[in-house]
């Protein structure tokens, strides 16, 4: 255990919080625009960040000093991806009655809205709650959002899958009571204290009162189908089935893609496969994981405090036996079962129960109503008429669930009628692109993503129909900042945000999630990214083995050749 003097400040807010109590109710009863700083982290648990604009910080008042325009940002946690249309509408009225106007779809199969004034926080909160949503542990020192293939499948296997996430989710949330104290309960109860109390075994029998030393993700995936990037993850569960039937997961541990460039002691990490679990051992082995992370992560340093720096310092195995330890029971060892495969489940497919479902792609998740395209209005159109299930993908878009096969045609005019593309008119790199929020709104954002992506993506669009390779699956992913949210280290080219206006670009990476991508370039500007490129998807057209992907081709021939190649076609 770590030395108490040399805790990180954030440690001492939540060893004082009173699980995650602190002064918030203070906060929100008073006239401030803004949150006390202890009680910033602590929101985050919550699932709630505070945020400015970004785009308003040169703003000047009367005395010429900058003003800054606070809001926040909440995030709903959707285990699974998986909302009915109810949900999906009662999201798109709040966003518009309490937000910005726009709804989020994430990275990590989640919805989130920026612009809720403190004022009105509470009061979103509770919406989210009334739709049998929370927003509770979507933020955190704890395990958040639990990812899953969204695909509706009727088989065992998904259903198994799809059961195993909200076991997952229920058995490691936070129990602090304080969630309810601050949101949800009736005001005009005449309850206006908060209980404090109760030892860290009866409140938090899992996390402690201290939480974990820093945020943690779960994912679960098969071989064929890594659409959730289980390696990405702190603690990812990889289906082994036999004869249509799961037998079995086998676990990987470490995942994690953030990164401080100005600090060499951290890096992205893909996770480590650890030991094979039953179905049975599932839950009881997730919750030993995490209270050894809980017991041995850095709590001095947060910048090395994510699960995959206890694994890169330990070891593998060693971790593996403190699991062992906790759970009270040796592990088989995974078997040779791998991903190997990755579907994003766009277009329209059977569920295996007579209905159908169609993949709507989203362009950075971002649902907006503007002249010429309207999101919301199409998704209102929708579920209003059919009702379906809506299920959020990790690649930042949608599935439209349990239509009946004859409902294609109306689905598709409705789709049109509302300015968007038919996912079967996306091309195929924008199709597989995916970006960070980044700016105005995060805070950690030091370059655009979001609001740069549609351009580029028109720019390669042009370049690969030049080349013949408009056909070609790869992975582009962008981020405003080294966090990389978007998991821009294992995508075949990844694009992170160094300082303004300029990115360091990664190759090598794989659509399927397996390879970190190498840095090939730092510091290009955004104007010059795409010239950038395009040498090197000549030498791919020129060079490229039989069924190489891109990503595969730059890792085969490493940067050196590729440089060499490039000033050639200068």
């Amino acid at each position: 255990m770590a030395d108490e003097k040399k805790l990180s400040p954030v440690e001492g807010i939540k060893s004082e919080s009173r699980f995650l109590r602190g002064t918030i109710q203070d906060d929100l009863a008073n006239d401030s625009d803004q949150f006390d700083k202890s009680n910033m982290q602590l929101l985050k648990f919550h699932g709630t960040y505070q945020q400015d604009d970004r785009d308003s910080r040169n703003k000047k008042n009367a005395e010429g000093k900058s003003v800054k325009s606070y809001s926040m940002m909440t995030r709903t946690r959707v285990p699974g991806g998986r909302l009915t249309s109810e949900q999906m509408l009662a999201h798109l009225d709040l966003c518009e009655d309490l937000a910005n106007a726009t709804l989020k779809c994430t990275t990590r199969q989640a919805l989130q809205m920026h612009g809720v004034l403190k004022s009105d926080l509470r009061e979103a909160i509770q919406r989210i709650n009334k739709m049998h949503l929370s927003t509770l542990a979507a933020c955190g020192d704890v395990n958040r959002n639990v990812m899953c293939c969204p695909a509706p499948l009727n088989d065992s296997v998904h259903v198994e899958m799809r059961a195993l996430t909200d076991a997952l989710k229920d058995h490691l949330a936070p129990r602090t009571p304080g969630y309810y104290e601050l949101w949800i309960q009736d005001e005009e109860s005449g309850e206006k204290t908060l209980v404090g109390g109760g030892e860290p075994e009866e409140v938090e029998p899992i996390y402690g009162p201290t939480y974990l030393p820093r945020k943690f993700k779960i994912g679960i995936a098969l071989p064929e189908d890594n659409c959730i990037d289980i390696y990405a993850n702190d603690l990812g569960f990889l289906a082994v089935v036999r004869e249509g039937k799961i037998i079995g997961y086998n676990v990987s541990v470490g995942g994690g893609m953030g990164t401080t460039p100005s600090a060499a002691k951290t890096f992205p990490a893909l996770a480590k496969r650890m030991a094979f679990v039953t179905p049975e051992q599932a839950i009881g082995v997730a919750e030993a994981v995490v209270k050894v992370q809980r017991d041995f992560g850095n709590r001095e340093d947060r910048k090395i405090a994510r699960l995959k720096y206890l694994i890169a310092n330990e070891g593998v195995e060693w971790f593996r036996g403190k699991v062992e330890e906790y759970y009270g029971e040796k592990l088989q060892d995974c078997t040779a079962d791998e991903v190997h495969g990755f579907d994003d489940h766009m277009g329209w497919f059977p569920q295996g129960d007579g209905k159908f479902f169609y993949g709507l792609n989203v362009e950075s998740g971002r649902l907006f109503d503007s002249e010429d395209r309207r999101w919301k209005a199409a998704i209102r159109a929708i579920c209003k008429e059919f009702n379906p299930g809506v299920h959020l993908t990790a690649h930042q878009s949608i599935l439209f669930t349990n239509l009946e096969e004859a409902a294609l045609p109306r689905l598709q005019e409705i789709i049109k009628q509302h300015g968007l593309p038919l996912t079967e008119e996306v091309s195929t790199v924008r199709r597989w692109s995916m970006s960070c929020v980044a700016l105005p709104t995060c805070g950690l954002a030091v370059a655009e993503s979001e609001r740069v992506l549609p351009e580029l993506m028109s720019q390669f669009e042009v370049e690969l129909a030049k080349l013949g390779l408009e056909s070609d699956a790869f992975t582009v992913r962008i981020t405003g900042c080294p966090n990389g949210c978007a998991r821009p280290y294992n995508a075949d080219i990844g694009l992170v945000g160094k300082t303004k206006a300029k990115y360091t670009i990664f190759l090598g990476g794989q659509l399927i999630g397996t390879r970190m991508a190498k840095i090939y370039k730092d510091l290009v500007p955004f104007e010059e990214i795409t010239s950038t490129l395009v040498p090197i998807f000549t030498a791919f057209k020129e060079h490229r083995q039989s069924g190489e992907t891109l990503g595969d081709f730059c890792d085969r021939v490493g940067n050196e050749q590729l440089a060499s190649w490039s000033e050639q076609l200068v």
